[in-house]
């Protein structure tokens, strides 16, 4: 397990991250979202043991991960902006690591050099920007990390490849008991990734939720009737916002699906179904519940 216990990071006059408190549960996929200067790259770093925060603490299985080495060889970080050795192959790389992490697996990098159809001999320089980016996952994903973490892990990545990559870290925290967290700026490209989610706003948390529980917990439904009806049945549930259209009435309620279904069956409506929410519905949702702008905190 990760913890973070009043994290704080300032540069100079900026503060990035201001007494940040969060739990990441082992073997998952946690999702870290925010716009641009939010913070998502200053708290891997600080994961990562890169960084030491100004105040507070990090904790990887109970230790503190910046002063103990031990616990580094048990993660693997790919920030935004690669780097590689001047002039080196693929291979050369693998190499690189194995001396590096002693769980690196030779196998294993042989065998995602052929699923990603790489050339483990040509000069990585000679690649395109995805290509770079895949060359950086085989690497991670071949040190066997217990925890594995990607900053914009799709960025440059085509459709075919974004999906590759996505079984494969899926398929990691399956067989291996993989912790794997990406941060991002786009919700899309976490959503059927994900097993958590995190909103990261002006360097702190602002909303966590299980994904899972978010799409059930809160959803679309639409009813009409045939003529007027008592709008108190609204009370009887947690209605989080009505709008009309023609005679088909819409709401965002949170709750369970059943328990509504059973409160507006018992009016006789001519129309009923309960649709499912977006991801990005239900932060807009949930942010808004909470006095946030969610086209703001993205921006």
């Amino acid at each position: 397990m990760i913890e973070a216990k009043n994290v704080t990071m300032h540069y100079d006059d900026c503060t990035a991250l201001s007494h940040l408190n969060c739990q990441i549960p082992s073997g998952c996929i946690y999702g870290l979202v925010g716009s641009n200067g939010s913070g998502k790259s200053t708290f891997l770093r600080l994961i990562s043991g890169v960084y030491r925060p100004s105040e507070g603490q990090i904790f990887i299985d109970g230790t503190p991960v910046y002063d103990h080495p031990e616990v580094k060889q048990s993660l693997f970080f790919i920030p935004d902006e690669l780097f590689f050795l001047p002039q080196a192959t693929l291979d050369r790389m693998a190499g690189f690591y194995q001396n590096l992490y002693p769980g690196f697996s030779m196998k294993r990098y042989k065998q995602l050099t052929k699923t990603f159809g790489l050339n483990p001999r040509a000069t990585i320089q000679t690649f395109s920007k995805g290509m770079r980016r895949q060359a950086a996952t085989i690497l991670g994903l071949s040190v066997m990390p217990k925890y594995l973490f990607f900053d914009e892990t799709f960025d440059g990545l085509d459709p075919i490849m974004r999906n590759l990559v996505k079984d494969v870290l899926r398929q990691d925290v399956s067989d291996y008991g993989t912790t794997v967290i990406i941060a991002s700026h786009s919700l899309l490209e976490l959503e059927d990734t994900c097993d958590q989610l995190a909103l990261l706003h002006r360097g702190g948390i602002v909303f966590e939720s299980d994904i899972s529980h978010m799409k059930t917990s809160l959803f679309k439904v639409q009813f009409a009737m045939n003529g007027p009806y008592d709008e108190s049945i609204f009370l009887k549930m947690d209605t989080r916002k009505i709008h009309r259209k023609g005679a088909i009435t819409e709401l965002i309620v949170r709750g369970d699906q059943e328990r509504v279904l059973s409160i507006l069956q018992e009016k006789n409506p001519i129309l009923l179904e309960i649709l499912p929410l977006g991801l990005e519905e239900i932060f807009v949702y949930e942010m808004e519940a909470l006095g946030y702008d969610f086209a703001n905190v993205l921006r």
